[in-house]
């Protein structure tokens, strides 16, 4: 199947380990210039040097707007324009509710809301402006049914769904395509992290791969996804 995936430009966060990565390297492969970003630069560096194709590491906190702006920017210096964005992030701590303070939640909203809010207003008028946009954030299964001990990423996941979802709704009409992609158990560090072994509550028994989320991701910045938002 052709993509219409080619000398598009696009924007990952978070992007040096993980989903972030496996997005990047599915979308280059597919002939996508990325600009990708992270907060380690020896990763990230490594990471944009395994991409085929033309690429970008920009060294980048995405909890700090000011940093998220800069990126965009670069980017868009670089190839011209910005045609896919892929919002992402890595998730809170496991807690239960009164394990948390005021500080923990003020993180998790920098973290998984803000940085997508701040990503959404550098891209979206670029995208509006050129009537064609797919800009996709990274949220969590936990945004259909809540998982036990993870209270932070249940709430604040949720409320970057509702953002997404009218954004979908506000940009329709400009061709920029905006889609949650929730991601269930896959086999990556943050799960890892979590020390969470949920292969039982899987019908296939096993858990995903980065690189079939990343494939969904692709599919959904591509033409052939020119329906859904």
């Amino acid at each position: 199947m052709e993509l219409g995936l080619k000398r598009r430009v696009a924007v990952v966060a978070a992007a040096r380990q993980g989903l972030g990565m496996a997005v990047a390297k599915g979308l280059a492969a597919e002939g996508v210039k990325v600009a990708l970003c992270a907060r380690g630069r020896a990763a990230l560096e490594q990471t944009a040097a395994e991409l085929p194709g033309e690429s970008l590491a920009f060294l980048a906190d995405v909890t700090d707007p000011e940093q998220v702006r800069a990126f965009v920017q670069a980017a868009y210096a670089r190839f011209g324009r910005i045609d896919i964005c892929v919002a992402n992030a890595g998730g809170p701590p496991a807690k239960r509710f009164e394990q948390t303070t005021l500080e923990d939640w003020q993180a998790a909203l920098d973290l998984n809301f803000l940085s997508t809010l701040s990503f959404a207003r550098e891209v979206l008028p670029l995208m509006r402006e050129q009537r064609w946009g797919r800009f996709l954030a990274i949220t969590s299964v936990s945004v259909r049914q809540p998982i036990d001990g993870l209270i932070l990423s249940n709430a604040v996941r949720s409320g970057t769904a509702g953002l997404m979802k009218s954004l979908a709704a506000e940009y329709a009409p400009y061709n920029v395509l905006v889609n949650n992609v929730c991601p269930g158990y896959t086999a990556t560090e943050r799960l890892k992290a979590l020390n969470v072994h949920p292969e039982n509550q899987i019908p296939l028994g096993l858990l995903a791969q980065p690189e079939e989320f990343a494939d969904a991701v692709v599919f959904l910045a591509s033409e052939r996804a020119s329906y859904i938002t």
